[in-house]
C-alpha cells in the first residue's frame, strides 16, 4: 500500500520561500510519476507540478513556472517542492500524489499540508 506523507507547510510572508517534502513508501516508484497539487476552500484541486521518478522529467503549471521547483531523491524515497517568490494566491493545502505507469490518474494521495502566504 502506497503511503505519502507531506511536511514543511507553514505561514510565510509574500516574497518568501518554503520547501515542502513528501515521504513515499509502500512500493517501488521507479515507473511512477509523482505530483504536487493544491486546493483552496470552494475550489477544485489544481495541478502544481509533476516529475518522472525514473527520468526526472518535470512539468509545471503556468502559475508557478519559474518560481517553484520539483525534485525527487531516489535513495531517500522523497519528493520536494521548493517554492520561491510566494504570493498570497499560493495559499492552499498542498498534496503530494502518485500516478502508476498504467493509469492516467493519480491514485494515491497524502493528507496535505497547509501553506499560508500573508500579504
Amino acid at each position: 500500500q502506497v503511503q505519502l506523507v507531506e511536511s514543511g507547510g507553514g505561514l510565510v510572508q509574500a516574497g518568501g520561500s518554503l520547501r515542502l517534502s513528501c515521504a513515499a513508501s509502500g512500493r517501488t516508484f521507479s515507473s511512477y510519476r509523482m505530483g504536487w497539487f493544491r486546493q483552496t476552500p470552494g475550489k477544485e484541486r489544481e495541478f502544481v507540478a509533476s516529475i518522472s521518478w525514473s527520468s526526472g522529467n518535470t512539468h509545471y503549471a503556468d502559475s508557478v513556472k519559474g518560481r517553484f521547483t520539483i525534485s525527487r531523491d531516489k535513495v531517500k524515497n522523497t519528493m520536494a517542492l521548493r517554492m520561491n517568490s510566494l504570493k498570497p494566491e499560493d495559499t492552499a493545502v498542498y498534496y503530494c500524489a502518485a500516478r502508476p505507469p498504467d493509469s492516467p490518474n493519480y491514485n494515491d494521495w497524502g493528507q496535505g499540508t497547509q501553506v499560508t502566504v500573508s500579504s
